[in-house]
This record gives structure tokens, sequence and C-alpha cells, in this order.
């Protein structure tokens, strides 16, 4: 099994839009793709009073990551920076169970 897992902070200002969008649209999108088999989306608690996320979506085989990579993930990344452009950070780590 693959983790696919996006971290983002969001600025204040957009939290609960951003948070609403994600459920709504991006993830459903993300999974309409077929090549994710589940996913979660955790609230990060630290310290930090800010809004940090753990996106997690998970998959079968490493083939599945790179089509979705390939095929879906610049279309899917570009309009989320499109509609939240200068109000998040974000970076992926990709891991596998052993």
């Amino acid at each position: 099994m693959i983790l696919y897992n996006v971290t983002i902070n969001v600025d204040d200002s957009i939290n609960e839009e951003w948070l609403e969008w994600m459920k709504s649209k991006h993830i459903p999108d993300v999974l309409a793709t077929g090549m994710f088999i589940d996913n979660k989306i955790f609230r990060v608690r630290s310290e930090d009073d800010g809004f940090t996320y753990s996106i997690q979506y998970f998959l079968n085989t490493m083939e599945d990551y790179n089509k979705y990579q390939k095929d879906f993930a610049p279309k899917l990344q570009a309009e989320h920076t499109e509609k939240y452009k200068n109000k998040f950070v974000a970076f992926r780590t990709l891991m596998e169970l052993v």
C-alpha cells in the first residue's frame, strides 16, 4: 500500500472556505480519478495556532501513483494553486507500507 500525503498550511483568512472546498470539490475530484482506494484529512495539532492539515490519499500500487502524477495531478494542483494563490504552503510525501 502507498500513502501519498499532502501537508498544507493555509492562511487563517481562507481556512473555513478552503476546508469546505477541499471536502466538497478537490478531494472528490482526486478520488474520481480512480487511482485511490481511500483518503483521510487530519488537522495537525501543534502549539502554533495556525491551520495545517495532512491530506492522506491511499493507493494500491506505485503504478497507480505514477499514473495519477502523469495524467491527473498537474491539472488538479494547478486548479488549487490558482484558487488559493499566495494563501498556502504545501509539501508532499510518498510512503510505502512495510
